[in-house]
């Protein structure tokens, strides 16, 4: 009897699970599916066509074209992958960084720091925008990449997770480095690092796709056509292609691949770290 309730119970989840995974994809599918049509399908008066009745590659010819001055796709791809990838490499550092410190170095006020941090993570993001923007303009950094780089590298989640991490990391690992004559930069590099890898591969994958989604932050920062990412050129994309569903289907398709490729290669690296991280004690 134990055991048909538990079969129940399971089959009710996958029921639940299932529903949600159809309305995640079907509008993903329906944008694929969209930039291999022509308008003329999208726009029909007789009703909803999922499937494709005539199957194109033009819409993808259209807005990869290197001459495509308004759309220039082929910039906006280099910018982000660029960006992402610079700002990733620096997140894993300065993150793996600040969780060492908060997680094995002993110094006074380290809780309350580390609290405040959490405390000042809160706080909707929107409200930095205004003062993010002031600083960026000090700095000469708008309309650079830097803008888009710099400001969120210290990710509040992603420390916490590393620390949590580093938490089960034996205090032995460094007092054996210590007696050897290492310092703690050594020890970090050296010592600690390595072990890190699992969980730093989920810091890079979360910090690649934040960075590589952000539409906001880049609309704003960024004002040459030529220097956005891709993400925040959807929008412009948008008003170019404004009665071209097609066409705006295809430059959102370009859009998302990097992130489905990016999820094929990194799926067992980043499962394999969120199970470690959840199994560490807090």
């Amino acid at each position: 009897m134990k055991n048909k309730k538990f079969n129940f119970e399971k089959a009710i989840s996958f029921i639940i699970l299932l529903i949600f995974s159809i309305l995640f994809l079907v509008p993903i599918i329906w944008v694929f599916l969209s930039a291999f049509k022509v308008d003329a399908e999208l726009n029909r008066a007789g009703g909803f066509l999922f499937l494709p009745k005539t199957w194109t590659l033009q819409n993808f010819i259209e807005v990869l074209d290197p001459k495509n001055v308004k759309v220039p796709i082929y910039k906006w791809f280099g910018n982000s992958i660029l960006v992402s990838a610079i700002y990733t490499l620096l997140s894993i550092l300065f993150v793996s960084m600040s969780a060492y410190a908060f997680g094995k170095l002993k110094f006074k006020g380290r809780n309350f720091l580390f609290l405040t941090i959490l405390f000042i993570s809160s706080f909707p993001s929107i409200v930095n925008i205004v003062p993010l923007y002031h600083t960026m303009k000090l700095l000469k950094w708008v309309n650079t990449p830097m803008a888009l780089i710099f400001p969120g590298l210290a990710g509040t989640f992603n420390i916490f997770l590393v620390k949590q991490f580093m938490i089960g990391v034996p205090d032995s690992i460094i007092e054996a480095g210590k007696i050897d004559g290492a310092g703690d930069i050594h020890i970090f590099f050296s010592l600690i690092f390595p072990i890190l890898k699992p969980i730093l591969v989920v810091v890079g994958i979360f910090s690649f796709t934040g960075i590589w989604n952000d539409f906001l932050w880049p609309s704003i920062a960024i004002n040459d056509i030529e220097k956005l990412t891709l993400t925040a050129g959807l929008q412009l994309a948008r008003g170019t292609y404004e009665t071209f569903v097609s066409k705006l289907s295809a430059v959102s398709v370009v859009s998302i691949v990097p992130m489905i490729v990016l999820y094929c290669f990194a799926e067992k690296w980043m499962i394999k770290g969120v199970q470690i991280s959840a199994g560490v004690k807090g």
